[in-house]
């Protein structure tokens, strides 16, 4: 109950913020603008409003994650509200999650919205393909991720630090698959080493990318979208399990 409290107070707080309105008006606008692009490139019409339009509720899921998610914990250090909350009988897991779940309720929302602008220029156009749900549902989680990762840094650095660090592991996250590359060319033994320690280390963000396969019409297995969600449920839960030990080591006293 505790954690729900403060999840919706969080929900009122975030909505209010302004960077978010801006953030999902300017991803409207790239879903719409994808419409008048699509009709410049002759016989991929389709391909390219159903690419522009994922990957404008992609990105700015991300940015929204990522430049609300980074202040949620250092505003409240900030305005000294956390010494309150801590004095009280609630646990720092219960504020860290909390926070957490606050903001995946934001997200929840602004996915949404986003998705019903998509699915109606779809529907306008007699595009729309039931594919479409599985990349939008793994974006989701990828949100999670996201979100949790953001969160991480929060708990313990200033909100820019936080933001470069939560971007920095979103582009590893997504060219992690080089590494290995990287450790069939690289000289050095103890270099392919680390680049194959980093590629299992690090969150491979490119197993919940689904985009390019739904947009050219491949169908995507059942077992890849199970194992996907899995995935990215499993680095969730790590990484919020590791802010909540952070923030747990954090003196406020």
């Amino acid at each position: 109950m505790k954690t729900l409290a403060i999840a919706k107070n969080t929900f009122r707080e975030a909505i209010r913020d302004r960077i978010l309105y801006l953030l999902l008006a300017f991803a409207i606008l790239m879903i719409g603008a994808s419409r008048v692009l699509g009709t410049l490139t002759v016989g991929a019409e389709e391909k390219i409003v159903k690419d522009i339009g994922l990957a404008s509720i992609s990105l700015f899921g991300v940015a929204t994650a990522i430049f609300v998610g980074v202040g949620l914990v250092f505003k409240e250090i900030e305005k000294r509200t956390v010494y309150t909350l801590i004095s009280k009988p609630i646990r720092r897991s219960q504020f860290i999650l909390g926070k957490y779940l606050g903001l995946v309720m934001v997200l929840a929302v602004n996915l949404t919205i986003m998705t019903a602008f998509f699915y109606a220029l779809l529907l306008v156009k007699g595009w729309m393909d039931p594919g479409l749900t599985q990349a939008i549902l793994l974006i989701f989680v990828e949100l999670l991720l996201v979100t949790a990762i953001a969160i991480f840094f929060s708990s313990f650095s200033t909100p820019m630090l936080s933001a470069l660090f939560t971007i920095t592991f979103y582009i590893i996250g997504h060219l992690s698959w080089g590494l290995l590359l990287l450790a069939e060319t690289i000289e050095g033994e103890s270099a392919r080493w680390l680049c194959r320690a980093l590629y299992y280390i690090l969150p491979n963000l490119e197993v919940l990318n689904v985009k390019g396969m739904i947009v050219h019409g491949l169908a995507v297995p059942a077992a890849q979208m199970v194992w996907a969600a899995a995935y990215g449920a499993g680095w969730t839960v790590l990484v919020l399990l590791g802010a909540v030990a952070v923030f747990h080591r954090r003196d406020f006293l």
